[in-house]
């Protein structure tokens, strides 16, 4: 399977000529283009760097066989499409586009008090990559390659470092990026990663670069 990681939060997995996105938010300047070439999307939650409704939907106007999968507010902003956009909770098991999915989580993380806390579905998708979303939920089946989102008015980097030592996955790549500077992206790199507080390379793949996965 490859994965190709897009700006921010977004990234589209790849096998056996079919496509799955995830996570195509305002962000992200190539999510028309992601989306364009993928069978199905998955989103997270409905905040909008994870979810550009007019991408959407442009998409599923323009993509009859395109189909949404996502937390029942991801639905309601974008409309039912004849079924096509369908709610989902954590605790199921689908299958998407041909990749086996797992849903996980149940909310966002929380950013303060003041501000609900919202729903947030993780995905762990052909036990091979894990996408939190907002969140830092620790599945409890296998993970090979952990999306580790390093910034954002609720990420905590000791919290970070402690979900990643608690989901134990082979690699970890980085996601939800774009409030960090490049600067700051490479220290937290540092802090969090080989020789920091996971023991484990940070992977920083640039937007529109592509990697290989695999099962656990």
């Amino acid at each position: 399977m490859e994965l190709t990681k897009y700006a921010h939060a977004c990234v589209a997995l790849a096998k056996g000529g079919r496509t799955l996105v995830i996570d195509p938010g305002t962000f992200t300047p190539d999510a028309a283009r992601a989306v364009a070439g993928a069978e199905a999307v998955l989103i997270t939650h409905d905040h909008f760097d994870h979810l550009d409704e007019g991408v959407l939907g442009a998409a599923l106007r323009e993509q009859p066989e395109l189909r949404v999968w996502g937390p029942p507010a991801v639905r309601e902003r974008l409309g039912d499409h004849d079924g096509r956009v369908t709610a989902v909770a954590p605790g199921e098991k689908l299958e998407v586009a041909g990749f086996a999915v797992v849903t996980v989580g149940g909310r966002h993380a929380r950013i303060h008090e003041d501000i609900p806390q919202i729903d947030n579905v993780g995905y762990v998708i052909d036990g091979a990559v894990y996408h939190p979303g907002d969140a830092y939920f620790v599945p409890d089946v296998p993970v090979a390659t952990l999306l580790l989102p390093t910034s954002g008015p609720w990420t905590k980097f000791g919290e970070a470092a402690d979900f990643v030592r608690a989901v134990r996955p082979e690699r970890v790549v980085q996601i939800h990026e774009l409030m960090l500077s490049p600067l700051g992206q490479n220290s937290v790199a540092r802090l969090l990663g080989e020789d920091g507080l996971t023991g484990l390379p940070i992977e920083q793949p640039a937007p529109g670069a592509t990697i290989a996965v695999t099962a656990v």
